[in-house]
């Protein structure tokens, strides 16, 4: 029996997992406790399994706890706690505000408003770099995946719009070796990973790591949500700009001119009517939690941050809250009082939320926490410390993290990837009197660089899928992408304004 390349790799982590938590199990090992000693074992477990996949990402996360609490290393209390972390509440409201725009044909009208601007017209290159915009404005608040899924049939019918362009002047062109048709697919995949670093829900490494230090790092400076945005946006700004520029190189159009590409692009403009009142409400339900996330900046500048005012914001309306404003408002939002139709049904609410997401999430913070309590990310922290020398540099160290998550990144799940590295740089960064904000953040970021394989992420997944992209321009598009966005945007650009706006050193 012929086995694939996946199925190889799950069955090896299945037994490989297993094994080496038994292993370490039974291995004596100086410096630790009984209970971080016994955590390892299960933590090499999870970390395994959330590479490998032989189950489902969000059950070996959950699976995770359950172990620690089966053979005795933390109560249940303890290991179930972070489930009911209010960051995964930030995220549910996220989702819900992203459903609403999806289910109300919100984020359609966005992206067509985009790309029936005059500026774009029929040229292949503002074509192409509407494409992009659109993609990553949307999945600023849109997730990648369902971003990816809503511009991937765009994309395709203007690339059937070239098609018959070149069919009318004789010309028959194979859409699966013709390079604007790589270029355009990899533009609709990498731009909605690239926006999803604009905000602090664009994308699970995100949120994940706010968590984390909140959690691991409480000593920390507290990141509000338009703190992100500020460096998000940067990052956003220079990744879409790398990209664009490597892709156009690598794949450029052979015509000025997509003749009926207007004419498509307003057709579907067209289709979408008149604004419904869902969608005037749903705008109404994103503004108010938009208002609110940005509101402490605001407040901040007006009055100290010590001040009774901002304390009582603080305290009533923080960024998870904001969330679960919005969202709740789709319920609450009449469309038609009479039948009683609200913005948004229960049924489109509850099949919006990303459960496998939200379990990943709350699985991945408890094991950290675990990390922390029982002193293992500290012994991990110490052990980094030694390989790095004593004084070892800043700049070097969030450097290896960033390279380590990027790497990890195009091998598994970014989600994953993020929940394994964050306690371990966290921890090192308190172990060697580093503020962990830096080399949180550019995990996060760097994660969101996976570029080069299919499987890195769905977007990648879904315009591979179309036939019109060779894996070997994936790899190679994408890792000169990564190696630029690494190297001269992450790591020296994004650290130097992390560290300007959080103010630490």
């Amino acid at each position: 029996m012929n086995y694939s390349t996946e199925q190889i790799r799950k069955m090896t982590g299945a037994v490989l997992g297993p094994l080496c938590a038994i292993v370490l199990w039974l291995m004596p090992i100086d410096g630790l406790s009984e209970q971080a000693h016994h955590l390892l074992a299960v933590m090499s477990l999870i970390a395994i399994w959330w590479i490998t996949e032989p189950i489902a990402i969000p059950l070996t996360s959950v699976l995770g706890p359950t172990l620690c609490v089966i053979l005795g290393i933390v109560p249940i209390k303890d290991a179930y706690e972070q489930f009911a972390n209010p960051m995964i509440f930030l995220f549910m409201g996220g989702f819900l505000l992203a459903k609403g725009m999806m289910v109300n044909g919100l984020d359609k009208r966005i992206a067509y408003g985009i790309m029936s601007m005059k500026w774009v017209g029929d040229s292949p290159r503002r074509i192409f770099l509407a494409i992009g915009l659109a993609c990553i404005l949307c999945s600023g608040w849109v997730s990648n995946t369902a971003t990816a899924a809503m511009m991937f049939p765009i994309s395709l019918g203007l690339l059937e719009a070239i098609r018959e362009m070149m069919a009318e002047n004789g010309k028959t062109i194979d859409l699966k070796n013709y390079k604007y048709a790589t270029g355009l697919m990899l533009m609709t995949a990498y731009a909605c990973s690239i926006g999803g670093v604009m905000t602090p829900i664009g994308t699970p490494p995100n949120i994940i790591m706010i968590g984390f230090l909140q959690e691991l790092a409480p000593q920390a400076p507290e990141i509000s949500f338009f703190q992100w945005m500020i460096w998000g946006t940067v990052a956003m700004i220079l990744y879409f700009i790398i990209a664009s520029v490597v892709l156009w190189r690598l794949f450029p159009a052979d015509v000025d001119h997509i003749k009926g590409a207007k004419e498509f692009i307003q057709k579907s403009v067209d289709s979408l009517g008149e604004w419904t009142r869902a969608q005037k409400n749903t705008m109404i339900a994103f503004s108010t939690a938009f208002v609110l996330w940005v509101a402490p900046s605001v407040l901040g500048i007006m009055y100290d941050v010590d001040s009774d005012v901002m304390k009582f914001y603080d305290s009533h309306f923080p960024e998870a809250i904001a969330a679960m404003i919005g969202g709740l408002l789709l319920f609450f939002l009449p469309v038609n009082v009479k039948t009683g139709e609200m913005t948004m049904t229960w049924k489109d609410g509850i099949e919006g939320i990303e459960w496998g997401t939200l379990l990943l999430f709350g699985g991945g913070l408890a094991m950290g926490s675990m990390m922390y309590d029982t002193g293992l990310s500290a012994w991990i922290g110490n052990g980094l410390k030694e390989a790095l020398g004593n004084n070892p540099s800043e700049w070097l160290f969030v450097g290896v993290f960033c390279v380590a998550a990027l790497i990890m990144s195009e091998l598994t799940s970014h989600t994953a990837s993020t929940n394994l590295m964050a306690p371990i740089a966290i921890g090192a960064a308190l172990s060697l009197g580093f503020s962990p904000i830096p080399v949180a953040i550019g995990i996060a970021l760097a994660s969101s660089l996976g570029f080069m394989m299919p499987v890195s992420t769905p977007p990648n997944a879904i315009v591979y899928a179309s036939g019109y992209v060779p894996i070997t321009k994936m790899i190679k598009s994408g890792f000169i992408i990564d190696l630029i966005g690494i190297f001269l945007v992450t790591i020296p650009v994004l650290m130097l304004l992390v560290k300007y706006v959080m103010g630490v050193d």
